[in-house]
């Protein structure tokens, strides 16, 4: 989770100031996190709670309205009675990563991440990207088989992942929804040789940078590891004490190490 709120605060400067290249300062200075953390944070903050999706994303979004959220999720934070307005939004896929870490089957994860989905994003592209990128975390911490997790998302969700980065970002622009980004997120990861790799592919792609490296940042670290100290030190300086609390809370829970101390 660490891994995909940082490939957020990393994406953060360039979501409306694309880019086409791997090579940028990999925290700029006016880097922050966005709404892709705050729901993240949300949606790990009901796991080891009560369960309960819709309350704790409703709950905590309304307390950091200034995060970017989209315009129909503004609308649906402002409700006192938020229903779900069928979106195909990328705002499903952002906020999954926790439950890849949480639940220990393909089954359980599968629905978990349905109803992580529905609360606002029901339509079914919205769900099929929210289960892939969870599915694609799942995988890459308990299998570490990057073949397999092309294979099963494809066959599963009919993505094509059989690109290369390379070949994505000369044609590929700003793009919100889940079929037009969750592929290309997890390619960013599939097309990379670490953590740091994976983050700078997706910002590279050009799109909606802070989404595509969180969802690729969240994979990477399932895959990869956990990030490195410098990395943990600047998600720390950027998160408000409630969110990390929330972060710290939801790691001693599944007893996962936050930080690689081999990686300075």
């Amino acid at each position: 989770m660490i891994g995909a709120i940082a490939g957020d605060i990393i994406g953060s400067v360039y979501e409306h100031a694309p880019i086409k290249t791997k090579v940028f300062p990999l925290f700029h200075p006016s880097c922050c996190f966005t709404d892709d953390t705050v729901l993240t944070v949300a949606v790990a903050k009901a796991i080891t709670g009560d369960g309960n999706y819709l309350q704790a994303v409703w709950e905590t979004g309304r307390k950091y309205p200034h995060a970017g959220y989209g315009g129909s999720f503004i609308s649906w934070l402002a409700s006192k009675n938020p229903k779900p307005y069928n979106s195909w939004g990328n705002g499903a896929a952002m906020r999954v990563s926790p439950v890849g870490v949480a639940f220990d089957t393909i089954d359980d994860v599968l629905e978990e991440a349905a109803k992580t989905a529905v609360i606002s994003h029901n339509h079914p592209e919205g769900v099929k990207g929210a289960q892939a990128v969870a599915l694609s975390l799942y995988l890459a911490r308990t299998t570490r088989e990057k073949f397999l997790i092309k294979r099963e998302v494809t066959e599963r969700f009919g993505y094509d992942l059989d690109r290369t980065v390379d070949e994505i970002r000369p044609s590929y622009s700003f793009d919100v929804s889940c079929q037009g980004s969750v592929p290309e997120a997890i390619i960013a990861f599939l097309d990379s040789d670490s953590w740091e790799d994976a983050v700078r592919n997706a910002v590279s792609l050009g799109g909606d940078s802070d989404t595509l490296a969180c969802i690729t940042g969240g994979i990477a670290e399932a895959y990869y590891g956990p990030v490195g100290q410098h990395i943990l030190e600047k998600v720390r300086a950027c998160l408000t004490e409630e969110l990390w609390g929330i972060m710290d809370a939801f790691y001693g829970r599944y007893k996962m190490a936050m930080v690689n101390p081999h990686i300075l």
